[in-house]
């Protein structure tokens, strides 16, 4: 049905509005030049034909205003989409940016996020080739420019000392795409040659210190998996733990594979080579004794954990075999014994991190998971726990400094974080943090100055915390702001 017309007025009303209700006030006079075209436009014909031009059916109603979905609009190709406001000329941009970097993080405050995504933005790792170990730029770095963050936002905290210095952040970062965020893994190595190996996915890659230089050491193919890596200590051959079970050993300088060794059921998730022996530690819970100038896959058989085997370490001297495993336990062999010399059970939580003192005979410092955090030191002599501390998190790994009497701790949740304690009185020189997830690998330097750190934010962080072994031990600093120094103590 049509919409009752106005007849007097010449306009087509929509239904439910009477003629009442429109009211048309006439001039006096002859209305100005400027309102006679408006004028013409009134007229009934015109307006006939404009209501046929706007309106698809007669059936069709109006309403007094139109409001458009903001949603369905292409404003993008009107350029009509939001744009950042011009800054004002005179305006203090350096504060405006530092607050935003205190109150949203520093990729919201950094230039380059106000710049188009096409104009520097870094490439997505998507695939493990395309930035397999290149540098990384490092938000929590020193501030070297008005638009870098803020002292108080730096990732690297005090120590519990009020007169230790601040640590420095990482030397460098590297980014490591597909390294995997498993507690039991064991994926980073560091050899006496200076060359870092990195278990990534499938693949296994030698990173050289000196140089920079990545290469490609092996590829496991789809139906397999990099689980473990360890360098002898020579630092010639690397051994390599695969998903399916297997133990390789690779020459390192020529990347050829020189053996491979059976054994395990399933995963071969932790590694640990002694002058002459290998040990391989699997979630079938069983340790496996290799050796090289043996044509048989293995040598002896250890059995004593009832869950996976996650840590292994051989004593400096070669002569006992530590070993930590999802049941809590931690287990001391002797060289050539069948059976445990010592069955520890003090941890409440899976044992992976292990670690011998390379500056007291028969000291042995073992982490405990998350529902334990503690880290506990033992004489293997009599078995006597000397020492424990309550860390707070996660223990994944501990290593102890070849040039002081220190050791260095990794943790996964809650805090990520990465400490240094003095031994024996167990105080923190620092806390170290940067890893948005846990930091469940840990390598040293050769020269016992350096560790690395990966995690599974897929990145590699270097920092220099040991002096040298001339140098000594304590460097005076002067406060806050000293962020040149070269060591963190």
């Amino acid at each position: 049905m049509e919409s009752p017309q106005i007849k007097k007025s010449g306009l087509n009303l929509p239904a439910g509005m009477s003629g009442t209700s429109l009211r048309l006030d006439t001039f006096a006079s002859s209305p100005p030049s400027s309102f006679r075209s408006i004028a013409s436009l009134t007229s009934p014909s015109s307006l006939r034909s404009i209501s046929n031009l706007t309106s698809p059916s007669k059936s069709s109603t109006c309403s007094d205003r139109f409001i458009p979905c903001r949603s369905s609009s292409r404003l993008h190709t009107f350029g009509l989409v939001d744009r950042p406001s011009p800054v004002k000329e005179g305006s203090n941009e350096v504060y405006s940016r530092l607050l935003k970097c205190e109150l949203f993080g520093s990729d919201f405050a950094s230039p380059s996020s106000l710049s188009s995504p096409s104009a520097g933005a870094p490439p997505s790792p998507i695939s493990p080739s395309k930035n397999m170990l290149r540098f990384k730029t490092d938000h929590s770095a020193a501030p070297s420019s008005p638009y870098s963050p803020s002292i108080l936002g730096q990732q690297s905290t005090f120590a519990s000392d009020s007169s230790t210095p601040p640590p420095k952040p990482p030397r460098k970062v590297l980014d490591a795409p597909s390294l995997q965020d498993d507690f039991y893994l064991n994926l980073v190595d560091w050899s006496s040659q200076n060359v870092l190996a990195v278990g990534l996915g499938t693949c296994v890659y030698l990173y050289s210190a000196s140089n920079s230089k990545v290469t490609k050491l092996c590829d496991l193919g789809p139906n397999d998996g990099v689980c473990s890596v360890q360098w002898t200590r020579e630092g010639s051959f690397i051994s390599v733990g695969t998903n399916l079970g297997q133990v390789q050993v690779w020459d390192g300088t020529q990347c050829k594979k020189v053996r491979t060794m059976g054994g395990h059921q399933t995963r071969t998730g932790v590694l640990a080579w002694n002058s002459r022996i290998l040990a391989s530690g699997s979630r079938d819970r069983n340790i496996l004794q290799h050796d090289m100038r043996v044509s048989s896959d293995f040598i002896n058989k250890l059995v004593g954990h009832k869950s996976e085997v996650c840590g292994l370490k051989w004593s400096c001297d070669d002569k006992e075999l530590a070993s930590g495993g999802n049941d809590n336990q931690l287990l001391v062999w002797n060289q050539h014994s069948q059976q445990p010399a010592l069955r520890l059970t003090e941890h409440t939580a899976a044992v992976k991190a292990i670690a011998w003192s390379p500056h007291q005979s028969g000291l042995l410092v073992s982490g405990g998971g998350t529902a334990d955090r503690c880290i506990r030191f033992w004489n293997t002599t009599n078995g006597h726990q000397l020492n424990s501390v309550d860390t707070g998190s996660q223990v994944c790994n501990l290593v102890w400094s070849k040039n002081v009497n220190e050791l260095v701790s990794t943790h996964g949740y809650s805090q990520n974080q990465i400490m240094v304690w003095k031994y024996p009185s167990l105080t923190k020189v620092a806390t170290l943090t940067g890893h948005s997830m846990r930091v469940l690998y840990l390598a040293m330097s050769p020269d016992g100055q350096t560790i690395v750190t990966g995690a599974g934010d897929e990145t590699l962080r270097f920092w220099s915390i040991f002096p040298s072994m001339k140098a000594p031990a304590t460097v005076k600093d002067t406060g806050l702001w000293s962020l040149g120094r070269t060591q963190i103590r």
